[in-house]
């Protein structure tokens, strides 16, 4: 049986407490649960590169996600939303996001808590330089997931993150604001979804407090409260950013319990229709 103190330290909880985000260093096997991964995404670029005869190096993971990858799209931007859709199918994906470690960390951090794990609330995204339509910005977890007020981001990796490729940025201690009212914007880039949601007065709360990048590497774990203010970094490498998240929530939670537990977007629900309390009359209304 796995024991929770062990996977995560009095420390680290500690600071999950205080500031609403922690980091547990190599806290996944690099070798045998993040290269299954990444030879996966090899496997599905090397056979979208031979459909689309895009003629870019596939012979390992590193070459097929920062050339093939970029090859691809730049043939055709549409190709990368096959791959998208195609690598959270991968199996050894979906293992690293079940493993029993998972649960043991968000029993951890949430004591008493019935754990869930959030339906479509799972993926990998590419971060691709200079490309703002897609990157997420300063915002909560909540209001584009649901499922709980009680919840927790795991954030982990599939390539070292250096400074330029623009690592998740984290307003620390930022879940003390509780529920931020939104409202959505295109912001003149046709950003949809939760990518167009932006929170009321968001510079006045950013601005209280201090702002965090770590730099991680596959197998690196970043945990995050569903309330902690973050965003996508800015890409400005010369490779795309390569990274899991997934998010487990507390069955437990009255809020949840109240709206049933319902998902948001990657569950082809407007938020606003299930917590409209949720949208403010500042900016464009939700």
């Amino acid at each position: 049986m796995l024991q929770n103190e062990t996977l995560v330290s009095a420390a680290a909880q500690s600071e999950f407490a205080a500031n609403g985000y922690t980091m547990l260093p190599k806290f996944y096997d690099a070798q045998a649960d993040v290269a299954p991964i990444q030879e996966g995404i090899r496997v599905i670029l090397e056979l979208l590169c031979r459909k689309y005869a895009v003629d870019a190096p596939t012979d390992t993971s590193w070459n097929a996600m920062t050339k093939a990858y970029p090859a691809l799209i730049a043939k055709n931007r549409a190709w990368g939303g096959e791959v998208y859709d195609a690598v959270k199918q991968i199996p050894a994906f979906m293992q690293l996001v079940s493993k029993a470690a998972n649960l043991a960390v968000f029993e951890a951090l949430r004591p008493g808590s019935v754990p869930g794990l959030a339906a479509g609330g799972y993926g990998i995204r590419i971060d691709n330089p200079g490309e703002e339509k897609f990157r997420a910005q300063w915002h909560q977890e909540f209001p584009g997931q649901l499922r709980s007020l009680d919840g927790v981001v795991f954030w982990t990796p599939l390539l070292p993150v250096t400074a330029d490729m623009g690592p998740v940025q984290i307003a620390a201690g930022s879940h003390a604001e509780g529920v931020i009212p939104v409202y959505r914007d295109d912001a003149g880039l046709g950003k949809t979804g939760a990518y167009a949601l932006y929170m009321d007065r968001e510079e006045e709360r950013l601005a209280r407090y201090e702002k965090v990048a770590p730099l991680t590497a596959p197998g690196d774990l970043i945990l995050m409260d569903f309330l902690t203010m973050h965003q996508g970094g800015h890409n400005v490498s010369a490779m795309p950013r390569w990274s899991i998240q997934f998010r487990y929530f507390n069955f437990a939670d009255p809020l949840g319990t109240r709206i049933g537990w319902c998902g948001s977007f990657a569950a082809g629900v407007d938020f606003s229709k299930i917590l409209p309390e949720l949208v403010t009359d500042g900016g464009n209304a939700a």
